[in-house]
């Protein structure tokens, strides 16, 4: 049976026993609690439900309930060439398996970064062994090695309008998600937490750790802007927080500002006494 980190929801080979420890946990963008790591059996027949709501034309949020590891948001998008699932959970349950079914199921399964993959391998199986794309960069993050994996690096086109940048910043492969056809035909990204959406629709972060509040350098943010500097967008869809529904570009642009700005002493509070 599979094994799933309980705290980032990845999945493990199948064994009698869980593993010591989950090296995408141990890791400092990550962390295991003082009470240790913690395993559960993937289970086909969890009861957990699952919603789908069509966001625009084409793209779908699946929110699992209750969430497990991460907690992160799943996206489902809908192409001519077939569907490409993002960042789905550590789970396959008849609730996410039967709806991604009757959406007309699977052609590839994508993520961000190592910590949002979930259970790519085993949902790829029940639907015909789809690739599973993972940047090679990232490679030693790979915590279930499958014949489905396959690697890309510098971009890679997943679907007809459905493309993978990457990024780097997060981990080194960190990618988004571009589509363009979304946003009414202004392009949309998908960015996980490559760039992180937050709890105001007018800014976006960018992070090393979240959990552990490392940031990344002025020279890899920078990185980041540049690189989706090359796509044509106006909205974003993270894995967590709120959507940017608009004006995305400017928003990432006045982010990146700001968080550099601050990291190099750039800008000062008005109210700090200066000298």
């Amino acid at each position: 049976m599979v094994w799933i980190c309980d705290l980032c929801g990845n999945e493990y080979p199948p064994s009698d026993e869980p593993p010591n420890i989950c090296f995408v946990c141990a890791d400092d963008r990550q962390f295991i609690p003082r009470s240790g790591p913690s395993w559960s059996r993937l289970d086909e027949a969890a009861s957990n439900e699952v919603t789908a709501t069509e966001v625009e034309a084409g793209v779908f949020e699946l929110a699992l309930h209750p969430a497990v590891g991460i907690g992160q948001k799943t996206f489902l998008v809908a192409t001519a060439g077939g569907n490409v699932l993002w960042e789905p959970p550590g789970f396959v349950g008849p609730a996410l398996v039967d709806r991604l079914a009757e959406c007309g199921g699977v052609a590839a399964i994508t993520s961000s970064h190592p910590h949002l993959v979930g259970a790519s391998v085993s949902l790829s199986h029940r639907f015909g062994r789809v690739p599973v794309l993972f940047n090679a960069l990232d490679r030693r993050w790979i915590t279930r090695p499958d014949s489905v994996v396959e690697f890309w690096e510098g971009a890679a086109d997943v679907a007809p309008g459905v493309r993978l940048v990457q990024c780097g910043g997060h981990f080194p492969g960190s990618a988004v998600l571009h589509l363009a056809d979304a946003a009414e035909g202004r392009g949309a990204l998908l960015t996980g937490d490559t760039i992180m959406a937050v709890q105001s629709p007018e800014m976006v972060s960018f992070m090393r750790s979240y959990p552990n509040l490392i940031p990344l350098s002025p020279r890899l943010v920078q990185q980041i802007v540049d690189r989706v500097s090359t796509l044509e967008f106006d909205r974003i869809y993270g894995a967590f927080g709120e959507p940017v529904a608009e004006s995305a570009r400017r928003v990432i642009e006045t982010s990146a500002e700001r968080y550099i700005g601050w990291s190099t002493d750039a800008i000062t509070d008005p109210d700090e006494p200066l000298g």
